[in-house]
């Protein structure tokens, strides 16, 4: 009886049902785009932050750069002297650690040991300036004007030439550029590992203390270099083997060199800058972080939640407007839609007056007729929901079609140091920012549409609440006031 009454008053009263599901679908449509959206977002940032520290790194733990050196200590150059008539090219360079001060390497196995960690790995920033280039003396030229000598007050000569140095100097070239050392035994993680190897090959694990290089490709198309070239850095001839091209476009390094090659050059022996940290699972980051802070004193954890803060542009703009305005936008639509359900439901019930005082009069009982209002509000949620979250489907989907490119500029406070933002301190960037074009898409996931699937029922319930609420309250003598 329940189902068939419910059948014939849903068919009965179609338009009043597809006003109220209507309502109910446009503010579930709007919190499935909302937290597609949102997802998507969140997406973009991840691919963003995966770009400044590499895939599977949680975090990394670096040690802040002491104060600005003192004029002693600043990297100095010297040229040996040259004979006469010699202009011989000359060069020299300085390689120094980059940005932080350095760590010991039992620091990494250290922060390895702590609990909640799955793997750590060290590395060693650094940059190399050179200079290169040659003096070329001036030649000396006699004043012909005046007969080679000049006289003194008394007119008698003084017995030096006259004439001036014209020509020479100096031209020199300053070549600064930035060389990572890796790990090459845990390939699996740090700053490597978001880019990919287009050409040659990259590390292998036997390789820890070889002669070997892997280029950035931005670098290597600014040097012409391919795989078989040489570089050399401090005196040391290294062989490429490999050209690296990261995923987002945005170099980290110039070049990646094994890990105790960089101490050799750098003089650091069992010296790390930074320590990249995987978490065994992503819901311990947290504690994680708390805990090397705690044990390991005097180091700075960053975790992709603490860099996220230093990526703005168009991304961080849309972002912060869909989880701002647009979820209160959503809360607002969804309000204002359960209570004009509410309210239409209480209207309806109102113009079935003799209808509900008329079955009182017959039998039914009022907690009969406020399931039977309940019951046709709930189905009305229901069609509103599936219209919402068909709509909400199409917009998302609408969204991923067009996938509008948002800016993410990275920089400024993520790392420190010389060059500009880094993840904590790993190869800095050879800016002080830049900028990325990433693709928005809206992902919907099955919670999403789960939410979507309650929010309909409760807005059914709430109306239902409004018009049982209502129905309750009639009595048979009602019905009767109504009779013409």
């Amino acid at each position: 009886m329940f189902f068939t009454y419910l059948r014939r008053e849903l068919r009965r009263r179609r338009k009043a049902a597809l006003v109220v599901a209507s309502g109910l679908a446009l503010g579930i449509a709007l919190v499935i785009v909302v937290n597609s959206v949102s997802s998507g977002m969140s997406k973009a940032q991840d691919k963003v932050l995966e770009s400044l520290y590499g895939l599977g790194t949680d975090m990394t733990v670096t040690k802040a750069a002491e104060p600005a050196a003192s004029s002693s200590e600043r990297p100095r150059f010297q040229f040996d002297a040259q004979a006469d008539g010699e202009d011989e090219e000359q060069s020299t360079d300085r390689v120094m650690v980059q940005g932080f001060q350095t760590l010991s390497s039992s620091t990494v196995t250290e922060v390895g040991s702590q609990s909640g960690v799955s793997d750590a790995v060290g590395g060693l920033s650094l940059q190399v300036i050179k200079v290169s280039g040659q003096f070329t003396r001036g030649q000396f030229q006699q004043d012909q004007s005046g007969g080679g000598q000049q006289g003194g007050p008394g007119g008698g000569g003084t017995g030096q030439p006259q004439g001036e140095v014209r020509g020479g100097g100096a031209d020199f070239d300053v070549n600064n550029y930035s060389v990572y050392g890796a790990d090459v035994t845990k390939p699996a993680l740090g700053p490597l590992t978001s880019s990919k190897i287009t050409s040659g090959r990259t590390f292998k694990s036997t390789e820890t203390d070889a002669k070997v290089v892997v280029a950035d490709t931005s670098y290597a198309k600014e040097k012409k270099l391919k795989v078989g070239s040489t570089v050399t850095v401090k005196g040391t001839k290294f062989k490429v083997i490999g050209i690296a091209t990261p995923d987002s476009g945005d170099a980290a390094a110039n070049l990646y060199i094994p890990l105790k090659q960089a101490q050799t050059l750098a003089d650091a022996k069992n010296k790390v800058t930074t320590i990249y940290v995987k978490a065994t699972d992503s819901q311990r980051i947290d504690s994680v972080k708390s805990a090397i802070q705690k044990n390991i004193s005097g180091t700075t954890v960053t975790t992709s939640a603490d860099l996220a803060d230093t990526v703005s542009g168009s991304l961080s703009t849309a972002s912060s407007l869909a989880t701002s305005v647009g979820k209160w936008l959503s809360i607002a639509v969804l309000v204002a839609a359960f209570l004009v359900a509410g309210l239409l439901t209480s209207s309806a019930v109102s113009r079935r007056v003799r209808e509900f005082g008329t079955l009182k009069a017959l039998g039914w009982k009022s907690g009969r007729v406020t399931r039977q209002v309940v019951g046709e509000a709930i189905v009305n949620g229901l069609l509103g929901g599936a219209l919402g979250i068909a709509v909400g489907l199409a917009g998302a989907y609408a969204v991923t079609a067009i996938s509008p490119t948002l800016e993410a500029q990275l920089g400024g406070g993520g790392g420190g140091g010389a060059g500009g933002g880094g993840f904590g301190g790993g190869p800095m960037r050879q800016t002080a920012s830049s900028t990325l074009d990433v693709a928005l898409t809206a992902p919907v996931s099955l919670t999403t549409v789960a939410l979507a699937v309650g929010l309909a029922v409760a807005g059914g319930l709430i109306a239902g609440a409004f018009g049982g609420w209502r129905a309750s309250r009639l009595r048979p003598a009602d019905a009767l006031r109504r009779v013409e």
